[in-house]
């Protein structure tokens, strides 16, 4: 259920983009440029041919390959429960979904269109690459922390043992009071009929006495 969720949510960030995409080839390419926010953001058209932000160009199906990679890699990690929580799932829907946004981008068009560009960051990027770039932060983040939710439930579990525990010595200290109990009870029962033998007696003998003074 989780991985279907996740898979549906990725296809919605894919879906995002490549209508971002889409709207920008329309209305920009070849050589469009928009200031959007003065000193700050402008749509740029651009025919990135290589990885995030421009990097390495002219290898479409090495990255095709590495991306497909990637995707395995967080799937096997949802269906394998290695990681969960809220952040997790966040950074796995983030990275998968910007990750078959660019793919789709460089199996149908044979490269990846990029149209944000800041001020204070040179490489022109699109929607897919933030969604990628912060999803590996957070899953950092993950990695780091194990996972707020899973500590969580392993400091509940560690509390439900301990209670187990407490309560398991508390049980075998009252059974060994009901022992220690029964093994005085008993004592106390043998003394009794120790007490009762040695009156039995001296009366027995003290009649036998009776007798002889009597003869």
């Amino acid at each position: 259920m989780t991985l279907t969720v996740i898979l549906i949510l990725s296809a919605v960030v894919a879906g995002l983009d490549q209508l971002f995409k889409y709207l920008v080839v329309q209305n920009l390419a070849p050589d469009g440029h928009v200031t959007v926010i003065d000193h700050l953001l402008s749509l740029v058209y651009v025919e990135n041919r290589g990885v995030a932000f421009g990097m390495f160009q002219n290898h479409i199906w090495i990255f095709a390959l590495v991306t497909f990679l990637f995707i395995g890699v967080f799937v096997y990690l949802i269906v394998s429960k290695r990681f969960h929580g809220k952040l997790f799932y966040l950074a796995s829907v983030l990275i998968i979904g910007g990750g078959i946004g660019n793919l789709l981008d460089r199996l149908i068009r044979g490269f990846v269109v990029d149209y944000l560009s800041l001020s204070f960051f040179p490489p022109v990027c699109n929607f897919a690459d933030y969604c990628i770039t912060f999803g590996a932060v957070l899953f950092i983040i993950v990695l780091f922390t194990q996972n707020g939710d899973g500590k969580k439930a392993l400091t509940k579990d560690t509390e439900n043992a301990s209670d187990l525990s407490v309560s398991e010595t508390v049980d075998s200290s009252a059974q060994t009071a009901a022992v220690t109990d029964n093994a005085h009870t008993a004592t106390d029962s043998a003394h009794t009929v120790t007490n009762s033998t040695d009156n039995a007696d001296t009366s027995a003998l003290e009649n036998t006495d009776g007798e002889a003074d009597g003869n």
